[in-house]
């Protein structure tokens, strides 16, 4: 992993978004979840969790070889939660209602919101490989939501 190539990635992506946030790395989330990224709508921060993202990449690719793609993948869409307009108005929703399922939905609309701002920013990296982390971070969302057949 190349910081300096960190840097450039997300340097490129932030004048691509226009976003204002703070940008910080660490190595690992708190807690031990696999979470490459994190938005933080009070304080309009970024921090992304660069051991993270490459375990991640390895178990999704089982290689490191699109090491600095994926982690353009994750920056773009924890930038496209911080340009999202509808995510403040979203939390709130989803922070009042006690409905589980209806939780569950405006969860997702969050994340498929932010992966829709992000999309015009990775017009660079091969869509199939986008196509492939989107899934793949989207499919719990989509697991909670769809009733099981017996």
């Amino acid at each position: 992993m190349n910081k300096s190539e960190l840097n450039r990635i997300m340097q490129e992506l932030l004048r691509r978004s226009g976003s204002s946030v703070t940008v910080e790395t660490e190595a690992y989330f708190p807690g031990g979840r696999l979470i490459g990224g994190k938005y933080v709508m009070d304080s309009h921060s970024v921090t992304m969790y660069t051991e993270v993202i490459r375990q991640q990449c390895m178990q999704l690719f089982g290689t490191l070889e699109p090491f600095h793609a994926y982690f353009a993948v994750v920056f773009a869409h924890e930038l496209g939660h911080s340009m999202d307009l509808m995510l403040s108005s979203l939390c709130d929703r989803m922070n009042n209602t006690l409905d589980e399922w209806e939780q569950n939905r405006i969860a997702l609309q969050i994340e498929e919101n932010a992966w829709n701002n992000a999309l015009p920013w990775l017009q660079d990296i091969d869509p199939e490989f986008v196509r492939t982390i989107m899934d793949c971070s989207l499919e719990a969302y989509h697991e909670v939501l769809t009733p099981e057949i017996a």
